[in-house]
């Protein structure tokens, strides 16, 4: 099953491209949410994960997340990190690698159930929710850390597992396109857009969005053709920034380019590129982001310029952070004022006595660690922080390309949107690994 997809990269493209117009549909949320989970469970259990088949489904559910969640496919909100940690688990248990023991990460997850001991939520309000809305992408960073700490990925696989990936992500921009009304219709402000985020939260689909930016150009620059034909895939990349520029959400799309940026910069060193091709390449580039954006513009009535230089709809200047720092500032402040911490899923509870208006959690992972697990969350910052960088130290520089822009991405990614959905966690573990058997020549 897993070569026939492989073999047929364009067929399952357009499989999935399906798939977003049948999620328009009553019945086929539930089945296909139910069927992503289990047939990948049974297929890494018989095969013993003899061909990384717990990480090629793992990276399929990264991709499904957001659009399962749209449909309302999943039984429980969290379902996907659930299942990719039970595909990780599955993968350590059955796998014939000899595991690499991380005792890093083991604290790492012990120090982290720690903040329960101080959970305390006000009347009427659900302790295990709390809970599981905040430690479930922390512990799957870890169990996904666990499973990829020094673990040898051949260039092959990665890429592999990068294409299942995006697979799903093909589904969710068609449906955004059924979803979406006329864009003429549409009025469009200083904020993040509901309408063209298919009524789902702007901040996760554009995330989702900015992961397969980031996907579809690693295949553009490595010459690895998804569709078989360059142009094509040059057409995916273009539609993919479009509709992620339509969502108004500027932290996914960001993010995808901050990361980008350093992927070609490291790969363009590991090829040796004189100056002069890669001002070739940049500039080529630069004209069709360029493109993209004033079209976007346009159709938006100059509103996208605005978003992304932190103007309302009227053209005024207003915090660029749309009220992050805020709650940064809060979250420092009861910091300082509670070092042992003031437990899990308690920060949104204190943060309205502060600020009346705040009544979200925290988008910032960073700050609720410290904030909820006090001391300890800055040793848990320490250990995440530091630990990828022996591994991009050891690296030669195609290494030094895919484990900084992993590292960049879980990194930006937790201070716009915490850990909201599997991706930060998933990606972030993709930093321990060695990647092997790939081209040495230059």
């Amino acid at each position: 099953m897993i070569k026939k997809i492989l073999n047929n990269k364009l067929l399952f493209i357009g499989v999935h491209i399906v798939f977003g117009y049948l999620g328009t549909l009553p019945l086929f949320p539930k089945i296909y949410g139910f069927l992503v989970v289990l047939i990948p469970s049974i297929l890494i259990f018989s095969s013993s994960n003899e061909k990384e088949e717990a990480f090629l489904f793992s990276s399929y559910i990264v991709g499904v997340e957001v659009f399962t969640r749209m449909l309302g496919g999943f039984i429980f909100y969290e379902t996907g990190k659930y299942a990719i940690i039970i595909f990780l688990v599955l993968g350590i248990s059955q796998g014939k690698f000899k595991q690499v023991f991380s005792v890093q990460y083991v604290f790492y997850i012990l120090l982290l159930l720690l903040g329960i001991v101080f959970t305390k939520v006000p009347e009427g309000e659900s302790i295990r929710k709390a809970i599981v809305f905040n430690l479930s992408g922390p512990v799957l960073l870890g169990i996904a850390a666990l499973y990829f700490y020094k673990r040898p990925i051949t260039r092959e696989q990665l890429l592999n597992a990068l294409f299942f990936m995006l697979l799903p992500l093909f589904s969710m921009v068609t449906f955004l396109y059924f979803r979406t009304p006329d864009l003429s219709e549409i009025v469009f402000g200083g904020e993040a857009n509901f309408q063209t985020s298919g009524g789902f939260g702007p901040n996760q689909v554009a995330t989702a969005i900015g992961l397969g930016i980031f996907i579809l150009t690693i295949f553009i620059l490595l010459k690895e053709k998804l569709s078989g034909y360059l142009f094509l895939d040059a057409v995916f990349l273009i539609y993919f920034i479009f509709r992620g520029l339509l969502t108004f959400s500027r932290g996914g799309i960001i993010t995808a380019l901050i990361a980008i940026l350093f992927l070609i910069f490291f790969y363009f060193l590991y090829k040796k590129i004189s100056f002069k091709i890669f001002f070739k390449y940049i500039s080529i580039a630069v004209v069709f982001l360029v493109a993209v954006w004033l079209y976007t513009s346009n159709i938006t009535k100059g509103m996208l310029d605005n978003r992304y230089t932190g103007k309302n709809k009227a053209g005024v200047q207003k915090d660029i952070t749309t009220g992050r720092l805020d709650i940064l500032e809060i979250q420092f402040s009861n910091f300082l004022d509670n070092p042992l911490g003031i437990g899990v899923g308690n920060g949104k509870y204190e943060r309205k006595k502060d600020l009346d208006a705040v009544t979200a959690a925290s988008h910032n992972e960073a700050g609720r660690l410290l904030e909820e697990h006090g001391v300890i969350g800055l040793i848990l910052l320490l250990i995440l922080g530091i630990v990828p960088l022996f591994n991009f130290f050891r690296g030669d520089y195609f290494q030094k390309a895919f484990i900084i822009s992993f590292y960049l991405i879980w990194f930006l990614t937790i201070n716009h949107s915490a850990m909201r959905i599997a991706l930060p966690g998933f990606i972030y573990a993709l930093s321990l690994i060695r990647i092997t058997d790939y081209e040495e020549e230059t």
